[in-house]
């Protein structure tokens, strides 16, 4: 039944794998902690703001070092934190049961996954495709891209544009295959565009010119 990479046939269920990793809350919590490690950074100015007026008013050099990884500190925390817990609701794949006919499917997130669901829950699948193709002379090659929305009874679940490099008609085809003993509705959508070719600011020069013949006449 499975004839896009994206939908993989296991033993008991055919799963749409959007994001490939393990699911669960130690997982999602790992993955969180190491992109935390960037928040330190992203919050350096404020760091910085501290140090310059502890400076000025003669803190020792120690004592500044000290506060400056307690505040690091806290700020990994609490970018962790916010990472995990928005991350938690990230659609790594759905799965569907059995294999042949589903009549359910659910959800797995990065925290784990949700309770099965009837088939007939699912109204609707949309996938929306953009390829932002290069201007003339552009070197750098199109970026495609793959959006997913779930019109479930009730209910919308969206996973953001993620890149994808395969065929969009193929896993249209595919899932329309799999969903259509259910009466599931596939919509597939593809958008266009042409990437926006930068303009060379030469407005200083021009100005500049004529502003020397001017002078000169």
């Amino acid at each position: 039944m499975a004839t896009d990479p994206l939908l993989r046939q296991g033993p008991d269920s055919t799963d749409l794998v959007l994001r490939a990793g393990p699911a669960g809350p130690v997982w999602n919590a790992l993955t969180s902690a190491r992109s935390a490690l960037l928040t330190p950074l992203a919050l350096g100015v404020p760091t910085l703001l501290v140090v310059f007026c502890m400076a000025l008013a003669g803190a020792r050099a120690s004592t500044v070092f000290v506060l400056v990884g307690v505040i690091a500190g806290l700020e990994y925390l609490l970018g962790w934190l916010a990472l995990a817990v928005s991350g938690a609701r990230d659609i790594l794949r759905v799965e569907f049961a059995p294999t042949g006919v589903p009549a359910s499917l659910r959800l797995v997130r990065a925290a784990g996954p949700d309770d099965w669901l009837p088939i007939d829950t699912l109204r609707e699948v949309r996938l929306t495709h953009k390829v932002v193709e290069p201007y003339q002379g552009d070197r750098k090659p199109a970026l495609s891209t793959l959006a997913l929305e779930l019109a479930l009874r009730g209910s919308n679940e969206r996973l953001a544009a993620l890149p994808f490099g395969g065929d969009p008609q193929r896993l249209a085809y595919a899932l329309e295959a799999l969903l259509a003993p259910a009466a599931v509705v596939v919509e597939l959508r593809t958008k266009r565009s042409t990437r926006d070719e930068p303009r060379p600011n030469s407005t200083w020069f021009s100005g500049g010119s004529s502003s020397a013949n001017s002078s000169g006449g």
